[in-house]
């Protein structure tokens, strides 16, 4: 899984993060939507710190849910997690894989590779019977030196989407249920209409999963190869952003590059388009 101290791959198993979990420069960020309010118990990875994706990793003020930060909101949130221009992050959440690649996406986008995300996340984890604790690593570290470096092709903005709509060397996957992305069932979100990107196409995101894991390179790589992909710009949406990434992750698991995350997703162009 490394080399020269790089990951090289995005994905990482639970039993090499067992083995591995002293590494010197490991950082382990949980990714879960919310953490406890101290009513309830939760479990968390030994060594772990939360990376906030609703309020610390999102653009509060924009009218649409997970908004893309900006590079001084994500270069001063990450060195306040202590991750410095060496470390190496490996990404979990609590439902397998979630989260966890919308945060390996954010630091792709901004320019760091040196991490990867934890197949099957907490509930693989726990299913192995790895140490679980009740609480997240006390934030006494030092402020890291991280500095992002924005990345302009991983993201898609809704000015673009019209034109690459129609362009015949782009393919745009879109990560929601069939049910939703043929219109058989309203959006979840109230008073947003129901509707697909011209062009798109759909790719479940539940598809790529087995269980809580990813499923195999082997079988990811046929389910891809189904879209006739070819040397094709891809371009990934989904609701607001978070399975899109899953998507993401499985096609560049798989050596696509020419991907993209359309941050805004149906939330965004359904809200602005008729």
């Amino acid at each position: 899984m490394l080399n020269n101290g790089r990951l090289i791959s995005p994905i990482v198993t639970c039993s090499w993060l067992f083995k591995n979990i002293e590494l010197k420069g490991l950082i382990i960020l949980d990714a879960r939507e919310k953490i406890s309010d101290g009513t309830s118990l939760q479990e968390y990875i030994p060594q772990s710190r939360y990376f906030n994706i609703k309020e610390n990793f999102s653009d509060t003020k924009s009218k649409f849910p997970n908004t893309y930060p900006s590079l001084k909101q994500f270069q001063n949130q990450v060195q306040q997690l202590g991750i410095n221009h060496n470390s190496l992050i490996i990404v979990y959440d609590d439902k397998g894989v979630y989260w966890s690649p919308r945060v390996w996406w954010l630091f792709k986008s901004f320019g760091y590779h040196n991490v990867a995300v934890l197949n099957g996340g907490l509930p693989k984890w726990k299913q192995l019977n790895y140490k679980t604790v009740s609480t997240l690593s006390t934030p006494n570290w030092s402020v890291g030196n991280f500095i992002a470096k924005h990345q302009p092709k991983l993201i898609t903005y809704f000015n673009d989407i019209a034109e690459i709509s129609t362009k015949e060397n782009y393919l745009i996957l879109d990560a929601r249920s069939r049910s939703r992305f043929n219109c058989e069932t309203p959006e979840p979100r109230a008073g947003l209409r129901s509707g697909t990107i011209p062009n798109s196409k759909n790719l479940p995101y539940i598809d790529l999963l087995d269980g809580y894991c990813l499923k195999s390179k082997a079988d990811l790589k046929t389910i891809f190869d189904t879209y006739q992909i070819e040397d094709k710009n891809l371009i990934f949406t989904c609701g607001s952003g978070i399975t899109a990434c899953i998507i993401a992750l499985a096609a560049y698991s798989v050596n696509y590059n020419n991907i993209s995350v359309y941050d805004g997703s149906w939330t965004e162009y359904g809200t602005l388009t008729k």
